[in-house]
C-alpha cells in the first residue's frame, strides 16, 4: 500500500520547492515475539516467558515506552534486570533527532542479544501507521501513534494467550495527558516511576530514576538563589540584536566562583568573557552553549589569581559565600580587567554522566546526599539513594536531571558503582570516562570486517605494488612497542647518490571506507598510551599483527621514496604501495648502539649510520629556517612484574636515533602533505599549529627578564634564534626551564580540511604544510591521508565522503577533540602513578625550580621526576605575614624573602591521601628557610632502608 506525502519548501535561493515522498506500507512486518504463530518470522527477540517479578504487573509483559521514558531514563532501561522492550519506530526517529548519545545507548541495547530488546517498524505498519490530523502538533500525533501502536500489540498478542494471565503490553509514560488517553483506550499503562518502584527482584533500580519535574520541585528550596533563565526564544532575539552573546561555559579549576565563557568569532575574533559570582553563573555546567550578557564597564572585573584550595567539604543551601565573593572583588581592584558578564539563559546543556564520590549526609536515615565530582570544574550534585552505606568509599557514576533556580545544586541519580576508590582498575576506569576515551570492547560488528584468518599476502594485492622485500629495512621504536607503524631504509645508487625510504603500514588496505571497523576507528580517532595499558584505536589482529611492520614477516606497506644527495637535499620523490620485509625490530637504544660501534658494518648497521647522517642535516636545516625546539620532561615508570605497580620512576633520555626517526617521518609528512593538497585542493586533511597571541608570550618574557636575558618572539625564527643563546652563567638548567615555559606558551596543533581554511602554516615546524601520514595503526586522520595518497597515485579508488570538504571538517573537529582528550587522559595516567610511587616512599626531599609566581603560592618544578607542585603560603594563619605579590615580576615576598621564577628552592614531598578522591602531591618548603612557613628537614633515612629491604 503506498501513501504520498506531500509539502513545500524553501531553498535557499529563496525560490519554492514541492516535494512529494513516498510512504508504503506493508502487512508483513513481524511482531518479534516468540508466542507469535502468526507473523512470518524466523525466530523471536521477544520472549514467550517475558517475566519480571513486579507487584504491579503479576502476569508476564512486554514493556513499551514512550519516547520522554527513553530520553530521561536510559539508565534504567540499561539495566539488566529490564527485558522484552519493543522500541517502536515513532520513538526511535525522535531519539535520534533529540539526542544522539543517548540513540547510540539504545542502538547498543537493541544489539545485545540478552535484553530482548525489539524495534518495531510501526511507521511502515499497515495497521499502526497512522496520519497527522488537522491541527494536531507533532508530539501530539507521535504520542498517539505510540497508543496505537501499543493497542495492535495487545490485540494481536491477546490471539495467542492461553489464559486470563496471558502476555500483556505495559505502556510506561510520564506524561500525565498520554496516560489518561491511554486509560481511555483500555491500555495497561504506567508512569516509570510506579512501574519501577514495583519490581521486586532490583529494589536499588529506584535510585537510578531520573527526577521527573514533579520531584525536581520537591526537594526546590522556598527562596530563590538564581535568576530565571530566558527562554529560548528570547535569548535567539537577543543574539540576533547583540543583546546577547552565545558562547561555550569553561568553568574554572581552581575556583568555583569564577568562569568564561568562550564566543566563537570570525578568524581570529573570537573573544573569552568572564564569569564571576554565583549569581552570575547562573547554574551554567562546563561545557554547556549559553546566552551571556555583557556588564556595563563599570562593573568589569579581572580574574583571580588566588589558587583556592579544595578542603572537600559539602556546603549546604544556606551557606555563606561572601567570604569568597569578597575575595573576588579584592583581586579585581588589583589587575587590569576584562569583559565580563553573566549567564541570562542555557542553549545547550552537555550533560555527561559524571564520576565521583557520595558524601553520605550527617541526618540520620536521610536519602538524600550530596555527591562531588572528579572533575572540579563539575558542582556538586544533589542525590536520592537509599545505598549510602553500601556506596560510601565507592567510585560512582551519576547523572543530573536538571537544576531548579531554588536549588545550590544541581538534581541528579546514581547511575553505577565503579568499584572501591584509589584501586588501580577502579581509577583507570574513571580516567577513561573522565576523558570521554572509548575503551568498550570491540564489537562482534566491528570484528567481522577483520581478515579472515590464516591471512598471507596475495596475487592480487601485488598487481598495484612494488616489491621492496629484498630492501635492508628496519624499524626503530620504544622498548616493548607491538603497534610498529613506520620501517626506513637507506642504500647508495649506482649515480653515486642515496636513496631513502619511509615506509608506513598500509592500514587502509585493511580498514575500508564506511563499514563499522571504519567507524569505529573514525569514532576512536586515536589510540590511547596509558602507564602500562594501551587502548587500541583499531582490534589487536590489525595493531599488533597484520599491520604491525615486524621484522622478518612480510607486510602491506605505504612508501615514500626520495632520491637525495650526501647534503640531504632532494632530487626525487615517489610514492608507491609496497610489500616489504623488515630484516631488524630495534629499540632506539639498540639502534644507537649499532650506529657507535665501529666493529659492526652489515647493511643494517651501514643504513642506519646514511640515516643518521642525513638527519643532522635535515634537522640543521629545519633550524636555520626558524623550527622550534621546545621542551617538557618526559617520564618513564618501571613496573613491578607482578602487581603492575610503579617501582621506579625516571625522565626519558633523548638520544641521536630518537631524532633520526623523527626527521624522516616529518619529512614524509610535509612530501605527502604537499602531494595531496596539490591533488586535492579543497578536501585534503592537513595539521596547522597557528603562532601564539603576543600575550602568551607575557610569562616567558618575564621569567627571561628577571634573568637579565632578551627572548624576541616577533616570529618562530626570532623565538629560536634567541633561545638558543640564553644562559646565564652558573645555571645550567636555565635554557631547558626557558624552554619548557617556551612550550607552555604554544597553541594547540589542529587537523583541518583545505578547503576551509587559508592558513596552512606550521609555527613549532617552521612548515609551511604539513600532515600526518607516518602512523595509521594509531591515528585515524592518517588512515584518510593514505586514502587521499593512494587516490592521487591511480593505487585505490576515490569514494563521496572523502572528496567532501564539509564533511572532512566534521571529522577534524571530532579528531582534535579525541587527540586533546586522548593528551589529557595520558597525563592524568601519569600523575596518578606518580601517587602510586610516591605512596611507598614516605617523605622525600628535592631540588626543584620555581615555575609560576601566584598571588599565595609558588608551582615547583623537580626535575628528577619530572614532577609539579605547589607550595602554598596558607594566609589564615596568622604567624605569617601579609604576602606581597607583585605581578609585574612577577615576585611574591613573604617575611623579607622575595620568591621569582627560576629561583632553585629545596621542598619536601610526599602523598596526602587525606581526600581519597583527590589525592595530591604536596610539597613543603625547606629551603630558603623562612619562619613559620618552611618545615624542618625531614629524616628520611629510615624510610630509604625500609624501600632498600623490600626490594
Amino acid at each position: 500500500m503506498l501513501k504520498s506525502k506531500t509539502f513545500v519548501k524553501k531553498t535557499r535561493s529563496g525560490k519554492v520547492m514541492k516535494i512529494v515522498r513516498e510512504h508504503y506500507l506493508r502487512d508483513d512486518i513481524w511482531c518479534g515475539s516468540e508466542v507469535c504463530s502468526e507473523c512470518k518470522q524466523e525466530s523471536g527477540v521477544l520472549q514467550k516467558d517475558a517475566c519480571i517479578e513486579s507487584n504491579l504487573c503479576s502476569y508476564p509483559h512486554y514493556l513499551i515506552p514512550d519516547t520522554n521514558v527513553v530520553l530521561h531514563q536510559i539508565d534504567v532501561l540499561e539495566d539488566p534486570v529490564i527485558r522484552n522492550v519493543i522500541i517502536l519506530q515513532t520513538v526511535l526517529q525522535e531519539v535520534r533527532h533529540r539526542s544522539a548519545p543517548v540513540y547510540k545507548r539504545l542502538k547498543d541495547m537493541l544489539h545485545e542479544k540478552e535484553k530482548h530488546f525489539y524495534t518495531f517498524t510501526n511507521e511502515h505498519h499497515r495497521e499502526t501507521f497512522i496520519e497527522r490530523e488537522p491541527g494536531e502538533s507533532a508530539n501530539d500525533r507521535n504520542d498517539r501513534a505510540i497508543r496505537v501502536a501499543a493497542k495492535w500489540y495487545s490485540q494481536h498478542l491477546k490471539t495467542f494467550a492461553s489464559h486470563e494471565d496471558g502476555l500483556k503490553v505495559v505502556l510506561l509514560t510520564n506524561d500525565q495527558g498520554n496516560k489518561q488517553k491511554a486509560e481511555e483506550s483500555g491500555l495497561l499503562v504506567y508512569k516509570c516511576e510506579e512501574y519501577v518502584k514495583s519490581l521486586i527482584a532490583n529494589p536499588e533500580l529506584v535510585d537510578r530514576l531520573a527526577l521527573s519535574d514533579d520531584d525536581k520541585n520537591e526537594i526546590t528550596s522556598a527562596k530563590l538563589l538564581f535568576p530565571e533563565h530566558l527562554p529560548l526564544s528570547r535569548i535567539q532575539a537577543g543574539i540576533k540584536s547583540g543583546c546577547f552573546l552565545q558562547g561555550t561555559f569553561r568553568a574554572s579549576r581552581d575556583n568555583y566562583l569564577e568562569a568564561t565563557v568562550f564566543v566563537q568569532g570570525e578568524g581570529e575574533d573570537s573573544t573569552e568573557v568572564l564569569i564571576q559570582g554565583l549569581q552570575n553563573l547562573n547554574r551554567a555546567v562546563h561545557q554547556d552553549v549559553v546566552a551571556v550578557q555583557l556588564l556595563p564597564r563599570n562593573e568589569w572585573v579581572a580574574p583571580t589569581s588566588v589558587v583556592l584550595q579544595d578542603e572537600g567539604i559539602a556546603k549546604d543551601d544556606d551557606d555563606n559565600e561572601e567570604e569568597e565573593e569578597k575575595a573576588l572583588k579584592v583581586t579585581a581592584a588589583e589587575a587590569a580587567r576584562r569583559s565580563t558578564g553573566k549567564i541570562v539563559g542555557i542553549i545547550k546543556r552537555n550533560w555527561r554522566p559524571f564520576c565521583g564520590m557520595l558524601n553520605v549526609s550527617q541526618i540520620k536515615e536521610s536519602t538524600r546526599h550530596l555527591f562531588t565530582p572528579a572533575d572540579r570544574r563539575i558542582p556538586r550534585i544533589r542525590i536520592e539513594t537509599r545505598q549510602a552505606s553500601t556506596l560510601a568509599g565507592q567510585r560512582i557514576i551519576v547523572a543530573i536531571d536538571g537544576w531548579p533556580k531554588g536549588s545550590r545544586y544541581p538534581n541528579g541519580h546514581f547511575v553505577r558503582s565503579l568499584g572501591g576508590a584509589g584501586e588501580k582498575e577502579t581509577e583507570e576506569e574513571v580516567l577513561l570516562l573522565e576523558h570521554d576515551v572509548p575503551h568498550q570492547a570491540f564489537s562482534q560488528a566491528v570484528l567481522s570486517f577483520l581478515p579472515k584468518m590464516p591471512w598471507a599476502i596475495t596475487p592480487e594485492d601485488m598487481v598495484m605494488r612494488e616489491d621492496l622485500r629484498q630492501l635492508t629495512v628496519c624499524s626503530v621504536d620504544p622498548p616493548g612497542c607491538t603497534d610498529i607503524d613506520d620501517a626506513l631504509h637507506c642504500r647508495d645508487l649506482e649515480n653515486g647518490n642515496l636513496e631513502v625510504g619511509v615506509h608506513i603500514a598500509d592500514v587502509s588496505h585493511f580498514i575500508r571506507p564506511g563499514n563499522a571497523l571504519d567507524k569505529e576507528a573514525a569514532s576512536r580517532g586515536t589510540t590511547v598510551y596509558l602507564c602500562g595499558k594501551r587502548i587500541d584505536m583499531v582490534p589487536a589482529l590489525l595493531s599488533s599483527d597484520l599491520c604491525s611492520l615486524r621484522s622478518n614477516v612480510e607486510r602491506l606497506a605505504f612508501s615514500c621514496i626520495w632520491e637525495m644527495n650526501h647534503d640531504a637535499e632532494i632530487l626525487k620523490t615517489r610514492f608507491t604501495k609496497s610489500v616489504i620485509n623488515s630484516k631488524a625490530s630495534l629499540t632506539y637504544a639498540e639502534a644507537q648502539m649499532r650506529i657507535d660501534d665501529t666493529a659492526k658494518n652489515d647493511d643494517i648497521t651501514k643504513s642506519l649510520r646514511g640515516l643518521n647522517k642525513l638527519a643532522k642535516i635535515l634537522k640543521q636545516k629545519r633550524i636555520e629556517k626558524g623550527a622550534l625546539t621546545l621542551s617538557s620532561i618526559e617520564v618513564r615508570f618501571h613496573m613491578d612484574s607482578e602487581t603492575h605497580d610503579p617501582i621506579d620512576l625516571q625522565t626519558k633520555e633523548l638520544m641521536e636515533t630518537n631524532s633520526m626517526v623523527e626527521e624522516f617521518m616529518l619529512l614524509a609528512n610535509i612530501s605527502v602533505a604537499q602531494k595531496i593538497y596539490d591533488e586535492f585542493s579543497e578536501c585534503a586533511l592537513l595539521r596547522k599549529h597557528p603562532a601564539p597571541p603576543p600575550s602568551n608570550y607575557d610569562i616567558l618574557l618575564k621569567a627571561a627578564k628577571s634573568k637579565d636575558v632578551e627572548i624576541y618572539t616577533d616570529s618562530a625564527k626570532a623565538l629560536a634564534d634567541s633561545l638558543d643563546v640564553a644562559k646565564v652563567d652558573g645555571f645550567p638548567y636555565f635554557n631547558t626551564l626557558l624552554r619548557i615555559l617556551a612550550t607552555r606558551c604554544m597553541m594547540q596543533a589542529v587537523y583541518f580540511c583545505s578547503g576551509m581554511d587559508s592558513d596552512f602554516h606550521h609555527y613549532g615546524l617552521a612548515s609551511p604544510i604539513y600532515t600526518h601520514f607516518t602512523s595509521p595503526i594509531r591515528r585515524y586522520a592518517d588512515i584518510i591521508v593514505h586514502r587521499l595518497l593512494a587516490v592521487a597515485i591511480g593505487a585505490d579508488s576515490t569514494y563521496p565522503e572523502l572528496m567532501d570538504k564539509h564533511k572532512q571538517s566534521a571529522l577534524c573537529n571530532n579528531l582534535n577533540y579525541r587527540h586533546k582528550m586522548a593528551q589529557y587522559a595520558q597525563r592524568a595516567s601519569v600523575a596518578f602513578h606518580t601517587q602510586l610511587f610516591f605512596k611507598s616512599r614516605g617523605i622525600l626531599n628535592e631540588d626543584g625550580y620555581i615555575l609560576f609566581v601566584k598571588k599565595n603560592a609558588i608551582i615547583v618544578l623537580i626535575p628528577k621526576f619530572g614532577l609539579e607542585g605547589t607550595v602554598f603560603f596558607d594566609t589564615k594563619d596568622k604567624t605569617i605575614p601579609k604576602l606581597v605579590f607583585d605581578e609585574e615580576g612577577p615576585t611574591l615576598n613573604v617575611e623579607q624573602h622575595t620568591f621569582r621564577i627560576f629561583d632553585k628552592v629545596k621542598v619536601t614531598i610526599r602523598l596526602d591521601d587525606s581526600n581519597i578522591q583527590h589525592q595530591k602531591i604536596r610539597m613543603a618548603l625547606i629551603n630558603p628557610v623562612i619562619p613559620g612557613v618552611s618545615v624542618p628537614v625531614p629524616d628520611v633515612e629510615p624510610q630509604a632502608k625500609k624501600q632498600k629491604l623490600d626490594h
